[in-house]
């Protein structure tokens, strides 16, 4: 059995209120040197495959297909 990890992220350049949200919080708590936050997610995936190469290339359609927005959202994965 295999891991995978994707971690998708808003694209640069597409406003993302959640970590401008977060952002303000952090300034309002007293950590003034925050100036930009993304926010984003991970995604765990246990594969039944067995070969890095056949399980990144089965994840990166996933990520195509259903786990991220491509238009406004990049991911990267990870196989463990």
């Amino acid at each position: 059995m295999m891991k995978a990890r994707v971690t998708v992220m808003l694209k640069t350049g597409v406003l993302d209120p959640q970590g401008e949200a977060v952002r303000h919080a952090l300034g309002a708590l007293g950590f003034d040197g925050v100036e930009g936050v993304r926010q984003g997610k991970v995604i765990e995936l246990d594969l039944a495959e067995t070969s890095a190469a056949e399980a990144e290339a089965n994840v990166t359609r996933m990520c195509e297909k259903l786990l991220a927005n491509t238009v406004i959202e990049s991911y990267r994965v990870e196989i463990a």
